[in-house]
């Protein structure tokens, strides 16, 4: 109904609050709605794993503000859901609450819910409909629906780099090409992934953070660090309270492995070819950990492995507007002899932050595998 359009979209907008809180969970958000359409009796979206969904903090903010929801339409971005996990189920919440209508943008892809929301809240009287807003929920939860549908994580390959192409000088100099507000842009990116990931090249030339600190995070992203001979330092910046680090390693029962532990670390060995971290068998090691965006930030070599085996789903590619000359490139992909050969990406949006560029480019149809 093109009544639902509007409150859907202030659902969505709720929803987007949601992003770098709620995670391993979906970003979704609820509106209450009376009976006739004519005003809002509460609101809110998920929060932090084991707190409350959408549906709930709605719910409470309809009773903290004395509205009675018997009778209303709730507006939700995603279908409601039905199990009990670190919280009980919502659709049994809204039916018990009175509520005569449910709008929902979309089915929940969990397998624990997979329609089975919807069927429940049928069942106890409630009219459901699956409403607007489809494909502007997938498109916020794209982390959330890989995990469960492709049991791997979205990953999304940030470069930052001249017009030419170059990451870094021959020397590995790299700080700054891209200027200060597309760094700050590129910290808003981190916020949202679930981890960051980068290789064991990066940790040993910049001994990076790979932190949120540009703008404001209510929690900072796993890391994840590619090391197939573990020499990862036990000193390294990484080491930051409160968040997870993952080291993914080619060597068994290696004597660096103790002081890495001793520090917080999970050390993951996943042998693949050549001595190498097996990258497939590590992502899906990722989604197993509730991994659902990966935000990769990592050198050229490390790039062009991910990027070979097809393990990269979009790039978020800032362009200064510079000429660098030689030096190193985006991803090293080795040499091609046929055009056809070339890794396929369609555009998906391009816009200017500060002085630079902004590409966002994606592998045709990732996106959309049901």
């Amino acid at each position: 109904m093109q009544a639902d359009e509007p409150f859907m979209q202030q659902a969505l907008a709720l929803a987007r609050q949601a992003i770098g809180l709620s995670e391993p969970n979906p970003r979704v958000g609820c509106v209450i709605v009376s009976a006739d359409g004519q005003s809002v009796l509460g609101q809110g979206h998920t929060q932090p794993a084991g707190q409350a969904h959408a549906e709930i903090m709605a719910l409470s903010d309809a009773h903290a503000r004395g509205r009675n929801v018997t009778g209303a339409t709730a507006y939700v971005t995603l279908e409601p859901c039905s199990h009990q996990g670190r919280t009980g189920p919502c659709c049994d919440a809204l039916a018990a609450a009175g509520i005569a209508r449910v709008v929902a943008a979309l089915p929940d892809p969990n397998p624990l819910v997979a329609g089975q929301g919807i069927a429940r809240l049928r069942a106890a009287g409630v009219q459901v409909d699956l409403g607007p807003g489809a494909a502007q929920s997938r498109e916020l939860n794209i982390g959330f629906f890989s995990r469960m549908i492709r049991r791997m994580p979205w990953v999304r390959m940030k470069v930052a780099a001249s017009l030419d192409g170059r990451t870094a000088l021959d020397n590995g100099a790299s700080q700054w090409i891209t200027g200060e507000a597309a760094r700050t842009d590129g910290h808003a990116w981190r916020a949202r992934a679930s981890a960051v990931l980068t290789g064991i090249g990066t940790v040993l030339q910049d001994d990076p953070r790979l932190d949120v600190r540009h703008v404001p995070a209510t929690r900072q992203p796993d890391v994840v660090v590619v090391d197939s001979r573990l020499e990862t330092p036990p000193n390294s910046k990484l080491f930051l309270p409160g968040r997870r680090l993952f080291i993914y390693t080619a060597e068994r029962d290696c004597p660096r492995q103790g002081a890495l532990e001793a520090r917080g670390a999970t050390v993951i060995c996943l042998s693949g070819a050549l001595g190498k971290v097996d990258l497939a068998a590590m992502l899906r090691d990722l989604a197993q950990r509730e991994v659902n965006e990966l935000h990769v930030e990592a050198g050229y070599k490390l790039n062009g492995s991910l990027m070979r085996e097809g393990l990269v789903d979009e790039l978020l590619i800032y362009l200064a507007p510079k000429m660098l000359g030689q030096g190193q490139g985006m991803a090293h992909l080795g040499a091609f002899t046929d055009l056809a050969q070339a890794a396929q990406f369609e555009f998906v949006s391009c816009d200017r932050v500060g002085d630079d560029l902004r590409l966002l480019a994606r592998v045709p149809g990732r996106d959309k595998v049901q």
